[in-house]
């Protein structure tokens, strides 16, 4: 257990709440993979800690910071104008209560794009479409939830759509060997559509519980590859109205606000349902979730911190803001 402020219901200053943290048995505390980012907002500490009063200049002082932090021009304005109207209002009057109210303010923006991937036992097979541009980790994530689900005991198939890089497809074929889970492939250059088609209609038939079907990485302004991926979505509607029961976007962290723009127009495109995040162990621009929470509302349903299966863990919006900063 661990306590993080939060906005009080009369949105009228900032109360502590024990939180619990999401089970990750084995797994190093998520502050542990996260210190690059918790270190980029790490010098709110010592800004505030040494401020005499709260004045103009400190509030710039931490918009800066949050700036710094690829938190994004939307979610730092909205934050710094909370923290004024508090000001304001008489409910921050200390230096000693800012970094509680900034706590309390990442929380209200991220908490709403907390909402974990479930698996409806209802529809077979539960195809998941993961989309995204070149060198994000799609292809390794597709193994990291295909691990997930087994280890969950569902039946689960691959789709290797992304027949535009050959390496991709054997990635995918080998990790599938290795772990007794069939794998539609067909040679590279295939058409990307019927590769998944196929890949449908052969986990309807034989039963499957979770088809995740990969993509080609596309870049996000290549208007073509961004019509073939609504051109994937036809195709398998076809077969199941419902599908795909979740489009999900992989975004690399370390790329800061240009994975914004890449939810934007991919969601443009596909109509996104979730995000995951991946590399933040590795970057200092973790505070790009803030920013794509603020803009998309779209939820987060994981985080990449690290190499192994377990390491994709389900995305928490207390333990996330805990670990970045905080606030005893």
């Amino acid at each position: 257990m661990f306590s993080i402020f939060k906005r009080k219901k009369s949105g009228k200053g900032v109360e502590s709440t024990q939180v619990r943290p999401v089970e990750q048995s084995g797994v190093d505390p998520l502050e542990q993979r996260l210190e690059r980012t918790r270190s980029s907002l790490g010098s709110l500490f010592g800004l505030i800690g040494s401020a005499e009063r709260i004045d103009d200049d400190l509030i710039e002082e931490i918009e800066t910071t949050l700036l710094t932090a690829d938190v994004g021009v939307a979610a730092t304005t909205r934050i710094v104008e909370r923290l004024r109207d508090g000001v304001r209002q008489g409910v921050i009057s200390e230096p000693s209560q800012v970094l509680p109210a900034v706590q309390a303010e990442l929380y209200d923006l991220i908490e709403p794009c907390e909402d974990f991937l479930a698996v409806d036992p209802d529809k077979k097979p539960f195809v998941i479409l993961m989309v995204g541009v070149n060198g994000v980790g799609k292809t390794t994530t597709i193994g990291k939830l295909a691990r997930r689900y087994l280890d969950e005991g569902k039946n689960v198939m691959l789709a290797a759509g992304d027949t535009f890089r050959a390496a991709a497809v054997e990635q995918l074929q080998a990790w599938g060997e290795r772990n007794d889970v069939p794998v539609v492939a067909q040679a590279s250059g295939a058409d990307t559509a019927a590769v998944i088609y196929d890949a449908l209609h052969s986990a309807k038939s034989r039963g499957v519980d979770v088809l995740i079907a990969d993509t080609a990485g596309r870049l996000h302004t290549q208007a073509n590859l961004m019509a073939e991926l609504s051109k994937i979505i036809r195709v398998m509607k076809k077969i199941d109205p419902e599908a795909p029961h979740e489009t999900m976007l992989v975004v690399d962290a370390g790329t800061g606000q240009n994975a914004l723009s890449q939810a934007r127009q991919f969601n443009e495109a596909a109509q996104l349902t979730g995000i995951t995040v991946t590399k933040l162990d590795g970057t200092a621009r973790g505070g790009v979730l803030f920013a794509i929470a603020e803009e998309m509302k779209i939820p987060i349903r994981f985080i990449g911190v690290g190499e192994t299966a377990a390491d994709l863990r389900p995305f928490d919006a207390g333990t996330f803001v805990h670990a970045i900063l905080p606030v005893e």
